[in-house]
């Protein structure tokens, strides 16, 4: 890639990977064991934080695609991006929709039993931070 591109690409990447792990593997999780934080104010907070983070996540997206289209890149800079620019899609389109509902339902009052649409969400997550570690590491070795 040439340098400019793979410079934004590379830039762009570490700071969405820092962000999920930041949001997805530290903050979400530890809301819930703060004192006071029920689960319907824990769903709350989540849901905006999410949605911000989603909607960031969206432009940061756009932005490597951008860098790596002008760049002139490696196959496995361009599969790392698909797979994680994929694993975002699923997220937005296919899982948060079932997890807003599912929170809609909490937040009027229902008990539910676990969601298996939360453990998709975090296997997409986990695996878009594979997907992201290797897209940064593919654009620095190129």
């Amino acid at each position: 890639m040439d340098s400019t591109s793979a410079a934004v690409a590379t830039a762009v990447t570490f700071v969405w990977l820092g962000m999920v792990l930041g949001i997805s593997f530290l903050e979400a999780p530890l809301k819930f064991r703060a004192p006071g934080v029920t689960v319907p104010l824990g769903l709350g907070i989540g849901r905006v934080v999410f949605r911000a983070l989603n909607g960031v996540e969206t432009v940061l997206a756009l932005v490597v695609i951008t860098a790596v289209v002008l760049g002139e890149p490696s196959t496995a800079v361009v599969v790392s991006t698909a797979v994680a620019v994929l694993l975002l899609a699923v997220q937005l389109f296919a899982v948060r929709p079932v997890l807003n509902r599912r929170s809609d339902r909490v937040l009027a009052g229902e008990t539910l039993p676990r969601s298996r649409a939360h453990l998709c969400y975090v296997a997409a997550e986990s695996l878009k931070v594979l997907a992201l570690l290797a897209l940064g590491i593919s654009v620095l070795t190129n």
